[in-house]
């Protein structure tokens, strides 16, 4: 067929003079500016557009708007690749590819339309029934073959070269919907003084007013409505934005789109969180499809889609048009197709038409058939003819096009977000917004208006109440007058009619009518459970078109009324929301951004290899220590244990607790206590979480009477912070007590070593550091260079050690200033992979042993307690289960098979045990030990076999290695602790 060549030569509202070339499955096509990719698909002939969901089924274009169950396609290829997006939303743009999904080889010949021979073992549910045996483990092997077949569109796997935004907007009134109803609010409140976000998903304004011929009196009044809220500079329009969520404090969440692929520094989509003092549905309805046998067939079209191809797009989509009807509105469709020159014929399943638009429809030439309905058609990839049942008996007629109509359903997914009930209206048979809370109004047809003059003048009320809401109340003027003769919405019931072929309800994902009666017959009433059971809704299109159908199907099942069957719950988002629109600019490190310490810079600019632990860059080892990881930190090590070593420790968290029960606040979320700690001194602690498991592990020091410093491991710091501020807040609001974190306003370093002492001494002069003024969990107050400087000697690699804090600006200058005073004891710096190191050789236990499944027992840490309670996690930690003999405890390993090593994550199992699955225990943490010649490690293993001097196996699946080890102390070094303490 020739491009275009079911362009009317005049009408519509796109623009002849501006053509733009796009393709679909390759195949170059031609549209016009004002064009969607459906109407141009529609204009060129293209009439089959995807397959179905589940049978492969060949589907066409059905509506034009974010209802389209059928015409799914993706958009873009590489990293722009975007699926599943409705071709009837899509502006048209130069150079626009689309392909269509899930077929394969071809959307003319998909093998997998084999499926409808299948139909009888697809039946709703079937995925339930099916894939249950004949073993246990059979669903491993389903699974792999249902993942492929599942879905729609294919994702794109590369790397998203487009940007996107984040915004945050704000008003006194918004308006969803720019329709007559919107239009009208949005002139009323912005005359009344207010600031007005007017919002509407189309590129152009107007709502059903576009489905009206564009040189009628309907296209007036909308050019003078626009023009006028152009001139008022209170209006905000966003066109080509949806509002896919309600929330509270009034907050819409709003997505723009830009799909033109030659936008040049534009962001591909922008997430608003909208803010308002008061809010104006005025979302519209959605038409309702008819019932019957292969009623899915590309050619299918709601009537009101058709009107708008032809008024808006002046595409003629057929020739030979059938409107089956089940309300007055389509009758003007059927009288605009036939004055455009087809042929058309009116089935109407009421038994009397209005008079009055009959009379216009015979006068062109429309045929009307009486109390008919649909009974089958006829035709593959495109519709070919009609069986009608009626009073006279069947028949049959040709047509290439199939308008349906079974009445309205009110948009009301956004007021539902809200928690607003829907509420069902006997005289128009369909729902509405229940009682609106305060600040909240609606507007036209989602409250059963249907008559252009009933919105316009319900929307005008609804813009000078939410401008009065919000104090604005000068006057506005009423707007023209806009009555366009719609007649109001009837209470008719579509009736199905199902022969032998598919009746489908909802289109999308292939739920038919004998599908809801067989969820009826197994007890699947409840609308939800429906839902569920036969995937009714829960496509793209979360079943807007499909909802009433099949409420209306199982009430007349259960022989209900529809208020008795009841509505599923509509949720959030409204439409699909691309992930990379809510994430914005929070990609990669923007996401996760990089923290430095105040030394960074000298890290790198002396060799450090940095990083990235949790979010901070910290140096991993020094190349001046060794070539790769593995040289390097087993020297740093020798260098710590033999000198002394210089590591930064900014990233630790740091919080400042103060107030006049802080003692008892920490006696209270650590397990040891502190209110008896003197001032000056500081103290290891552990806190547990509510069920009694380890949460976190640090030092705190006592700074005075009512205040103290926390120090937090750096990757629980934010945790930490947040459990306090939780418990400050709901456990213990009575207590007087405040917690920051000073996190970033303290640089930290610690010197350890047999030398650190002297090197103090000698960067420190004015410090006494003697072991006396000075000792292990001791503090040490000065200041340098102006400046207030903190020395602890606290130690976490089993050396003498301090701990030195001092404002983030001058971290720097005292880290130049160590390294200098102690050039003469050959202080050297360390990276966290020889610190782990250090650590793994002392005992001490970390990340790898907290790691929210232990206990303090598990860890030997349960000495700590006393006799103490009342603590957090107190209650549950004496859970029988965490005093199991056989519960994985701490226990140290050293390898013994000369030349191998043992591996962190590698599972240990007994000499006589059959080495299969999660043996007894794992290894946590592991080193290469100078001071013992071998790989040691920390290990969790099952109380009942961990004893010291046995032999176990370690085995590690990844490199199909296993190693004997031999448990002994966790403690590899110094187990008196004479190193730091003397």
């Amino acid at each position: 067929m020739n491009s275009n060549d079911r362009r009317l030569p005049a009408g519509g509202r796109i623009d002849r003079a501006q053509p733009i070339g796009f393709s679909f499955d390759g195949r170059t096509l031609n549209g016009y500016q004002g064009d969607t990719l459906a109407s141009a698909l529609l204009a060129n002939g293209i009439t089959l557009t995807g397959r179905s969901f589940k049978y492969h089924r060949p589907r066409g274009i059905f509506s034009a708007g974010p209802e389209e169950p059928n015409a799914l396609v993706t958009l873009g290829s590489g990293g722009r690749r975007e699926p599943n997006l409705p071709a009837t939303t899509l502006e048209l743009a130069e150079g626009m590819s689309a392909e269509s999904q899930n077929r394969w080889p071809s959307l003319a010949f998909d093998l997998q339309s084999i499926n409808g021979l299948f139909a009888p073992f697809l039946s709703a549910g079937f995925y339930y029934k099916t894939f249950m045996g004949p073993t246990r483990r059979a669903w491993m092997f389903y699974e792999h073959f249902i993942r492929r077949a599942a879905g729609l569109g294919r994702a794109g796997t590369e790397p998203d070269p487009d940007r996107y935004e984040v915004r945050h907007a704000f008003a006194d009134i918004a308006i969803v919907g720019g329709g007559p109803a919107g239009l009208s609010a949005a002139r009323a409140a912005a005359y009344a003084g207010a600031s007005v976000a007017l919002i509407e998903q189309d590129f152009l304004l107007g709502g059903q007013l576009l489905s009206e011929r564009s040189d009628g009196e309907a296209a007036a009044w909308l050019k003078a409505v626009e023009t006028e809220l152009a001139g008022l500079s209170n209006v905000t329009v966003l066109r080509k934005t949806m509002a896919f969520g309600a929330y509270d404090g009034n907050t819409l969440a709003l997505i723009e789109r830009n799909d033109d692929p030659t936008a040049q520094g534009a962001p591909r989509q922008v997430f608003t969180m909208l803010r308002a003092r008061a809010v104006v549905f005025a979302t519209g309805a959605i038409e309702r499809p008819l019932v019957f046998s292969n009623n899915d067939r590309p050619g299918v079209m709601l009537a009101s889609a058709a009107r708008i191809y032809l008024n808006r797009f002046a595409v003629l989509p057929g020739k030979n048009i059938l409107v089956a009807a089940a309300n007055d509105g389509a009758y003007l469709t059927a009288i605009d197709l036939a004055a455009a020159g087809a042929q058309v014929t009116i089935a109407d399943q009421r038994s009397a038409s209005p008079a009055d638009l009959a009379e216009e429809a015979r006068r062109l030439n429309v045929a009307i058939r009486a109390g008919t309905q649909i009974a089958d058609l006829r035709g593959g990839h495109e519709v070919k003819a009609a069986k009608l049942a009626g009073p006279r008996g069947n028949s049959e007629i040709a047509c290439d096009l199939v308008c349906v109509s079974g009445g309205w359903s009110p948009t009301v997914h956004l007021t539902s977000h809200l928690g607003v009930k829907p509420i069902y209206r006997d005289d128009m048979d369909g729902f509405i917004p229940g009682a609106f809370p305060a600040g909240h109004f609606g507007a036209g047809a989602m409250m059963g208006c249907f008559s252009t003059a009933d919105a316009t003048d319900g929307g005008h009320r609804a813009g000078i109440e939410a401008a009065a809401f919000c104090g604005k109340s000068r006057a506005a003027p009423a707007p023209a007058k806009l009555d366009l003769g719609e007649a109001a919405a009837n209470a008719f019931r579509a009736i199905p009619f199902v022969g032998r072929g598919k009746a489908f309800v909802d289109f999308q994902m292939d739920v038919t009518s004998k599908d809801i009666e067989l969820a009826y017959r197994e007890g699947y009433e409840s609308v939800e459970h429906l839902k569920r059971y036969t995937t009714l809704g829960m496509g793209t299109d979360q079943g807007k078109t499909s909802n009433f159908a099949a409420l209306s199907a199982m009430a007349a099942l259960r022989q209900a009324t529809i208020p008795q069957t009841g509505t599923t719950t509509f949720r959030p988002p409204y439409a699909p929301i691309a992930i990379g629109a809510l994430a914005g600019r929070a990609v990669g490190h923007h996401f996760k951004p990089f923290r430095r310490t105040p030394m960074h810079d000298w890290h790198v600019a002396n060799g450090a290899e940095m990083l990235e632990v949790g979010l901070w860059m910290r140096p991993y080892f020094y190349r001046a220590a060794g070539r790769d990881v593995n040289e390097a930190y087993v020297a740093e090590m020798r260098m710590v244990r033999g000198a002394a070593g210089l590591m930064d420790i900014s990233t630790l968290g740091k919080i400042d607790v103060q107030g006049p029960d802080a003692a008892i606040f920490l006696d209270r979320v650590y397990v040891n206590g502190f209110a008896k700690l003197p001032v000056g001194r500081a103290r290891y602690g552990v806190m547990l979480r509510d069920d009694g498991v380890v949460f976190d592990d640090g030092t705190t020091t006592r700074l005075s009477e009512n205040r103290f410093f926390m120090t937090t491991s750096t990757a629980k710091a934010a945790d930490v912070l947040s459990r306090l501020e939780f418990l400050l807040d709901t456990a213990w609001p009575d207590l007087r007590v405040a917690v920051t974190s000073v996190s970033d306003e303290w640089a930290a370093m610690s010197v350890a070593g047999p030398r650190s002492r002297d090197i103090l001494a000698a960067a420190f002069p004015e410090i006494d550091v003697s072991n006396d003024a000075l000792p292990h969990m001791g503090l040490a107050e000065a200041e340098f260079d102006g400046r207030a400087l903190r020395i602890m000697r606290l130690s976490y690699s089993g050396e003498r050690a301090y701990e030195i804090y001092v404002g983030a600006t001058a971290g720097g200058k005292v880290w130049h200033h160590l390294l200098e005073a102690a050039a003469p004891f050959g202080l050297r710096p360390y990276g966290v992979e020889a610190l782990g190191a250090l650590r793994v050789e002392k005992g001490h236990v970390a990340g790898p042993e907290i790691d929210g499944r232990t206990a303090l027992d598990d860890l030997g840490l349960g000495r700590m307690i006393g006799k103490r309670t009342g603590f957090v996690g107190d209650v549950l930690r004496r859970r029988p289960a965490f005093q199991a003999p056989n519960r994985q405890r701490l226990v140290g390993l050293e390898c013994t098979e000369e030349g191998k090593r043992l591996r962190g994550g590698a599972i240990l199992f007994m000499p006589d045990d059959t080495v299969a699955g999660h043996g007894r225990g794992r290894i946590t943490s592991v080193t290469f030990s100078p001071e013992h010649g071998r790989y040691v490690g920390l290990a969790l293993l099952a109380g009942d076999v961990a004893v010291e001097g046995s032999e176990v196996l370690a085995t590690y699946p990844m490199k199909a290695e296993t190693v004997r080890a031999r448990i002994v102390s966790p403690v590899f070094l110094d187990p008196k602790g004479e190193r730091l303490h003397g």
